[in-house]
């Protein structure tokens, strides 16, 4: 196996989403990191875009339904809602963008995976990934079905005066970063077609890494410019993760 440069024990979380950054660039990745990153320079710069424009407007409007007698709260409350505000849309358009780039995701986990392990790479062409697209499809939609319920109560939290507004920003952010974990830990765990619910108890297990890995990452989504190329590091960097922690264990073929 090839050696990463840390005993896999001491890495952090944060740790493999930096290593994500150098295996992204190394040669003979390169390559399967250029669709994945297009696809998400493409959504990321129109619609966040979109979102940095009206972000003023949109919370203006929310405290405008601010009691008077908490008035006083208001320079809190702006920016943790703000806060929010930029974890929710995101999340969203990290999900959009890895719906759409789902199988070329898969291809880099997969092709990156061999590199590490010292594995002939997969000789994956089109018709292959064509013919998977139903699977990784029904992956991304058990993901989403995982996320909805979470999200809505959390939505309906943010809300409750006072309490949801203060609590509710820092739960949104803590429960995104635990997605983010999930989603990009997902490609190298679904290429050996581990169960989810296994995928989720395994990084539950390793909860304080996962969180770490999901945080950086939800922190690059979230910052302009660095989210144009966060997809492509947080598939090299849980993939490197998988390959540390769970592939002995978990690989199935």
């Amino acid at each position: 196996m090839q050696q990463l440069g840390n005993n896999p024990t001491t890495v952090s979380g944060a740790g493999y989403f930096f290593k994500g950054m150098s295996l992204a660039m190394q040669p003979g990745t390169r390559r399967f990191v250029l669709l994945p990153l297009l696809v998400n320079i493409v959504l990321f710069g129109t619609a966040f875009g979109l979102v940095l424009t009206q972000l003023g407007t949109w919370i203006d409007g929310w405290m405008s339904y601010l009691p008077q007698w908490m008035d006083w709260l208001s320079y809190l409350l702006w920016p943790l809602l703000a806060v929010a505000t930029l974890v929710t849309f995101s999340y969203l358009f990290s999900t959009i963008a890895n719906w759409i780039a789902a199988p070329f995701n898969g291809l880099l986990a997969e092709h990156l995976e061999a590199k590490l392990t010292g594995k002939p790479a997969p000789d994956t062409g089109v018709t292959e990934i064509v013919k998977d697209l139903p699977r990784i499809m029904n992956r991304e939609w058990i993901k989403l079905k995982y996320y909805l319920p979470k999200a809505i109560g959390l939505f309906i939290l943010l809300w409750i005066p006072a309490i949801g507004q203060t609590v509710g920003p820092v739960l949104w952010f803590l429960f995104s970063a635990w997605m983010m974990s999930i989603q990009y830990a997902d490609y190298p765990f679904d290429n050996h077609k581990v169960p989810f619910p296994t995928m989720r108890d395994a990084l539950k297990a390793n909860r304080g890494k996962s969180l770490s890995f999901g945080s950086l990452v939800m922190l690059f989504t979230m910052t302009p410019l660095l989210n144009l190329v966060v997809m492509p590091i947080a598939v090299c960097g849980a993939t490197a993760m998988w390959v540390d922690h769970y592939r002995a264990q978990y690989r199935l073929h």
